[in-house]
Order: C-alpha cells, then sequence, then structure tokens
C-alpha cells in the first residue's frame, strides 16, 4: 500500500520510519529503471512551482525529476513576474493555480504558508521550504544520502554544524533522525542554537548534546551536516556580524575525523566548507544534489500513486 498516495508533504513530523523507508526503496527501484522504463511514469502529469523565494536546487531538483519521469512543468521562480506584484493573495494564487497542475511545491518566506496552502488547495502541495520552519523533502534527501553513501542510519553518530537557531533544514532533519537510532551533537555559537521549544522536544526522541567547539566531537562523528548562516533570517543584521563565520570546515580540521567521515551540507554555502574540501573524500555535498532529484522523483511519483 503506497503511504505517499494523493498526501500533502508540509512538515517531516507527519512521517514515520517506515515512510522514509518505503520512499527510499521507491527512489532505488526509479533510479535502477532504463530510460524507456522511467520516462512515461508521469507522462500527462503537470508540476506546478511557486517560489517566492529564491532557489536553485530545489526548485531545479524539482523540475528535473518531473521532466525525468516524463511530466511536464509550469510556474515561477520569483513572484514579480506572477500577479502577486500585483498584490494577489496567497489564497488566490493557490486557487488559480491548482486549476492547471496536478501537484503544486511552493517555498514561501512566511511560517505556516506552506499549511496554509494545503488547507485551501485541492491538489497535493509539497513545502518546498515555509519561513525558518521547515524544508521536509531537504530532509528526506539528506537522509536518503545518508543511506546511500553509508548503508543505513541506525548506529550513526551525526554532527549539524551551523546555524541551528534559523536554519530551517536543520529542523527537518532533526525530527527525521528522531525516528531512527543515533547520536545527535549540534555544534553551534551560543547565539544560534536549536530553539529552546524545539530542543527540549527533541530530547525526548533523541539522544542529542550541544557543542561550541566541533574539534572536541568531529573524531567520534560519522556524518557532519554543515549549514550557512541565515543571513536573511536575522531581525537584527548587527547580530549576523557577530556571528557569520563562526565556523569553516577545511582540510587542516579534517585530519581529525575519522577516514569514513562524510559531510552534507543543504547549500548554499559562503565560506563555512573551505573549496579545498570540495574533492576530498568527505565531500557529499554535490553528489547529495543529485540524490535529491532521484529522491524527489519518486515523491512524486508516489503522491501521484503512478505505476513503476
Amino acid at each position: 500500500m503506497n503511504p505517499f498516495k494523493n498526501r500533502d508533504i508540509v512538515s517531516i513530523k507527519d512521517f514515520s520510519r517506515n515512510d522514509f523507508l518505503f520512499l527510499f526503496d521507491s527512489a532505488n527501484r526509479i533510479e535502477s529503471l532504463q530510460e524507456k522504463e522511467r520516462n512515461h511514469i508521469l507522462e500527462g502529469k503537470i508540476l506546478g512551482y511557486l517560489f517566492f523565494e529564491p532557489s536553485t536546487r530545489t526548485r531545479l531538483s524539482f523540475e528535473a525529476a518531473m521532466l525525468w519521469l516524463g511530466g511536464r512543468c509550469l510556474g515561477f521562480a520569483e513572484p514579480k513576474v506572477s500577479s502577486v506584484e500585483k498584490g494577489e493573495n496567497l489564497a488566490d494564487t493557490i486557487r488559480t493555480v491548482e486549476n492547471y497542475v496536478d501537484i503544486i511545491v511552493m517555498r514561501h518566506y512566511k511560517d505556516g504558508a506552506a499549511k496554509f496552502a494545503a488547507e485551501i488547495s485541492n491538489k497535493p502541495i509539497i513545502n518546498g521550504g515555509s519561513g525558518t520552519e521547515e524544508h521536509p523533502t531537504q530532509a528526506m534527501t539528506d537522509l536518503y544520502t545518508i543511506v546511500k553513501e553509508k548503508g543505513g542510519i541506525d548506529g550513526l553518530r551525526v554532527g549539524i554544524l551551523g546555524d541551528l537557531k534559523y536554519g530551517r533544514t536543520v529542523y527537518s532533519l532533526l525530527y527525521a533522525l528522531s525516528q531512527f537510532n543515533v547520536k545527535v551533537d549540534l555544534i553551534s555559537h551560543p547565539m544560534l542554537r536549536v530553539r529552546r521549544e524545539v530542543f527540549f522536544d527533541l530530547e525526548k526522541k533523541i539522544e542529542l548534546s550541544e557543542h561550541e567547539n566541533v574539534e572536541e566531537v568531529l573524531p567520534e562523528l560519522d556524518v557532519l551536516y554543515v549549514t550557512r548562516v541565515q543571513k536573511e533570517r536575522f531581525p537584527d543584521p548587527a547580530e549576523y556580524e557577530k556571528v557569520k563565520s563562526s565556523y569553516i570546515v577545511n582540510l587542516k580540521l579534517l585530519e581529525k575525523a575519522k577516514k569514513d567521515l562524510i559531510i552534507l551540507h543543504p547549500l548554499p554555502r559562503i565560506d563555512e566548507i573551505s573549496y579545498d574540501v570540495d574533492n576530498s573524500k568527505y565531500a557529499k555535498y554535490f553528489k547529495q544534489t543529485l540524490y535529491g532529484k532521484i529522491l524527489r522523483s519518486a515523491l512524486l511519483a508516489l503522491i501521484l500513486d503512478a505505476d513503476f
């Protein structure tokens, strides 16, 4: 039975461990198909994309995923080219676009926007990033990358480094990891710690510890997930200036890492990972973008209940 059929993807908290495993197995099956078997899976289906915030990987990977399966796409990559610029509200945009498409992926700068869209839409809504809240398909991609690169998730020690306060990918990843048997080290400047209400909720579900110094936990980590400092989320630019460039991962630092450590990053990066790391055995963040296309292909096919 397909647990994703006609389902909205709003919060990672709506999904179970078994849901994730079903999705990963489906992604593997799609990846294994020959082109002639794969490129008709979503033939005749249309993906609508509504991006009220900038995006490279999320938008393009969804478009690539839909095209890879034989579907089509339409939408806007920034609101200035839509009637939003004239003052159209989100509800009217959703109610209009749902008449033209079979499924909608939306990124919005306001918290709660994805949930609101799902409540009013008659077509499935995928949250492509909602304010400071969540980015569920990025977390699904992150888990899938770990499975592909490490062979599984249970038993791993995962470090999450950087902006843990404003980074929406962090919250989705933490709740996704809470479905597995892992230990998580949260590494950040004190001003960028995970929000307290979330920390207290998560510590009931997963083994968590907080650190300021990455070096004290790096030798024990199997996965290091790095995030940029989210300049656009800071209410006070002066606060951003205090914490930017708090951590930089470079080859010198990685001398203390396990030989099979993998480094992930939701991207874009600024200066938190040195370019000298890119060609190292640790760097998996560009491969992660490929896994994102495969994972999102499976997600679209499952939501639209396609045969494959």
